[in-house]
């Protein structure tokens, strides 16, 4: 077992590890940076970038994944329902560029990351960069139509100056142990999730919901669609047919699990393979002789879409969120712009 597996093993055990509790003196400075860093901005030491349109961050207090990216999308679909205009800005994370630039969804993700190509199949503008801030000013530039940004994963990312917070929440792993990093998974302390302007709980499909929400406390769940073939994106899928076979399962996503137990939902037991979060897979990741179908994410499979074979297989998603988040962000925004 890798030392990074280890790590998130410690960070999402029922009780504090003797790993964590090794690593328990280093969250201590880490959270010292977090709070000096917070007090610097705050006190304008450090300056926030405003853009000439409302911002809509959406983030996460813990390393890893919990949604943000098909919230971020679904979320930009819904305000585009209603009129707006949105564009959507991402850091690009994983890729090689820094400076911002557009994306589509032809890019390599070497060159921009997996989540932002996703992010492309919205319609919606999609700029990434370093500095959200330049991101955000370019898409504007080359998309004057856009009213709204809507930046993913900016949460931490304080130089941009922000109109609506939203943090989500794996509500499956929750915060891990609550201790910062590098001896838990969390980025800002917990106490952070009561400033933001709304919380969203990412829960499975078949977990209870409440009837009614003012949109500040919301869940979401993951809609599966159709599985797509990798090299023939005609082709339909035989599940049936992989029931008999070998199935081989991967995932390079922040919650392996959550895909691992989709498969075994729909009845197969599949080998499954864990990747590091925005693994760079290689042809030597797919060598596997023995399977029937290899079955993957489609964050996974952006990149692997140049070499993968008539085995591979991705199983796009799509979030059920709460209109009465939506309303509840059109308001603010709207009362941002009053005079």
């Amino acid at each position: 077992m890798s030392f990074a597996t280890r790590l998130v093993s410690a960070w999402y055990a029922p009780r504090v590890t003797p790993l964590a509790a090794v690593l328990w003196p280093f969250s201590l400075l880490f959270g010292v940076g977090v709070a000096v860093r917070r007090a610097l901005y705050r006190a304008g030491v450090l300056p926030r970038e405003r853009v000439p349109v409302p911002v809509v961050v959406v983030g996460n207090l813990v390393v890893g994944g919990s949604g943000k990216t098909p919230l971020v999308r679904a979320m930009a679909e819904a305000l585009a329902a209603r009129g707006w205009r949105p564009g959507i800005v991402s850091r690009g994370y994983g890729g090689a560029s820094t400076a911002p630039r557009s994306v589509v969804s032809a890019d390599d993700a070497r060159e921009v990351g997996d989540e932002p190509l996703l992010l492309a199949e919205s319609g919606c503008p999609v700029w990434i960069g370093r500095r959200r801030a330049d991101a955000a000013r370019a898409l504007l530039a080359a998309n004057p139509q856009c009213n709204l940004i809507v930046s993913d994963d900016g949460l931490q990312h304080y130089a941009l100056a922000r109109t609506f917070e939203i943090a989500v929440v794996d509500a499956a792993r929750g915060l891990g142990n609550g201790l910062l990093l590098p001896a838990g998974p969390l980025r800002e302390p917990r106490e952070r999730l009561s400033e933001v302007d709304a919380r969203v709980r990412l829960v499975a499909s078949d977990e209870p919901q409440r009837a009614m929400s003012d949109g500040a406390d919301s869940v979401m769940t993951l809609e599966p669609l159709r599985w797509r073939n990798l090299a023939r994106p005609e082709a339909q899928a035989e599940v049936d047919a992989w029931r008999a076979g070998e199935v081989h399962a991967l995932a390079g996503i922040g919650n392996p699990e959550r895909f691992f137990a989709l498969v075994r939902s729909l009845g197969l037991s599949p080998v499954c393979h864990v990747f590091p979060d925005h693994h760079r897979y290689v042809p030597d990741d797919l060598e596997i002789p023995d399977a029937t179908a290899i079955l993957m994410t489609e964050k996974d499979a952006v990149k692997c879409r140049a070499f993968a074979d008539l085995r591979c297989w991705a199983l796009p998603v799509r979030a059920r969120i709460d209109p009465a988040l939506v309303t509840l962000i059109e308001g603010k925004i709207r009362g941002s712009e009053a005079p």
